[in-house]
């Protein structure tokens, strides 16, 4: 078997200090029983010897909760989600904690060829396909199976010519919580040839999700260069440098330190949402300013895409009664490319029939001094 998808591992630390009272829990697994598509969904609560939880949903693939523990050992909620399934079902933001494909970020203007052929993808980006596209895998009631108390594996077939993709693919997601740690493993099978990057697209707060901005984060992306994007957010297949530059995370800086320098990629995405071009194995290190919470990621994909939250709008209500407002949470989507199958020179996402897909993406967590 052909590995077409290198390893992920999204690596965040996290050291442990005695537990104090809980400062966040995870939603209610009654007000995830709902029918959707004919489908029944539910929450799978996931737990280690030390106390961390992690709360899953079959609607979507998606990551609800994730509790770790700050610098003074206080479980602390580090991802952005709903208190219901049916706030999924209804937010203005589709991708919270979404596993995602299949293709994650976007391909222009919906299309692509392979062998000579042609397809169109649904457009749901302006004219551009982003995310697998008008139903993408964030809005699919996957079939789960438990394993233990400690791990869910998610599948999901995505029929021939959905949201345009060309194949049947079967794709699976394995959530997994060790130690100190939560594991995502990816695989999928083609019987046709076609293009296929998955991802998991976490809205992250290391102090706690509805704490406030994440600017005062501080970020450290291990990558000499960038993919510079037009207007629509798609790569012009230029890998520039970024020294010089406001995406230069190569030294640990806020993330809003230089959100307001005179950039026309800033303004393009209004903000950081940008996929960077990975040195190596170790990707990013982000540190909560307030909770001391670390969060190191590392893969083998090449791409990782920064998005700060800038088109948050505060529209959801959040767990806890909080709203989803202005960069009050970041993405670290490991990938890769943006619109690899029309930019040759890109790592290719191309899977073929016999050959399989895997990646895999571990959060650990750790706190600073």
């Amino acid at each position: 078997m052909k590995m077409i998808a290198a390893s992920l591992a999204l690596v965040l630390t996290v050291t442990f200090f005695p537990c104090a009272r809980a400062q966040s829990q995870i939603p209610s697994a009654g007000a995830y029983k709902m029918k959707i598509d004919g489908k029944q969904t539910a929450l799978y609560v996931l737990k280690n010897k030390k106390g961390w939880k992690a709360a899953v949903t079959n609607y979507g693939g998606r990551l609800v909760s994730l509790l770790v523990p700050d610098k003074d050992g206080r479980p602390t909620d580090v991802v952005v989600g709903f208190d219901t399934v049916e706030q999924y079902q209804k937010a203005t933001e589709p991708y919270f904690g979404a596993t995602i494909g299949r293709y994650g970020n976007r391909i222009a203007k919906g299309r692509f060829s392979l062998d000579g052929k042609a397809y169109e993808l649904a457009t749901n980006n302006g004219a551009n396909h982003l995310h697998g596209g008008k139903k993408g895998f964030q809005y699919v009631v996957w079939d789960a199976r438990p394993v233990g108390k400690n791990a869910l594996e998610l599948s999901y077939v995505s029929q021939d010519g959905e949201e345009g993709y060309p194949g049947a693919l079967r794709a699976k997601v394995t959530y997994t919580l060790t130690e100190n740690a939560l594991t995502l493993d990816y695989e999928a099978t083609t019987d046709k040839k076609t293009v296929v990057n998955l991802t998991n697209h976490a809205f992250f707060n290391l102090n706690g999700q509805g704490s406030g901005t994440i600017n005062d984060h501080v970020l450290m992306i291990e990558a000499d260069r960038y993919t510079p994007v037009d207007e629509t957010l798609i790569p012009t297949g230029e890998l520039a440098p970024v020294a010089g530059t406001p995406f230069d995370f190569r030294k640990p800086a806020r993330i809003g330190a230089r959100l307001e320098e005179p950039n026309d990629q800033l303004k393009h995405g209004k903000g950081y949402d940008h996929n960077f071009v990975l040195n190596g194995p170790r990707a990013a290190v982000v540190t909560g300013d307030r909770s001391g919470i670390v969060m190191t990621v590392e893969t083998s994909e090449p791409g990782l895409q920064f998005y700060g939250g800038n088109f948050m709008e505060g529209k959801n209500r959040i767990k806890g009664g909080k709203t989803d407002d202005f960069r009050t949470a970041f993405c670290l989507e490991t990938q890769h490319y943006p619109d690899s199958p029309n930019k040759p020179g890109f790592p290719s996402t191309v899977l073929s029939p016999g050959e399989v897909y895997r990646t895999k993406s571990t959060y650990r967590f750790s706190t600073g001094p």
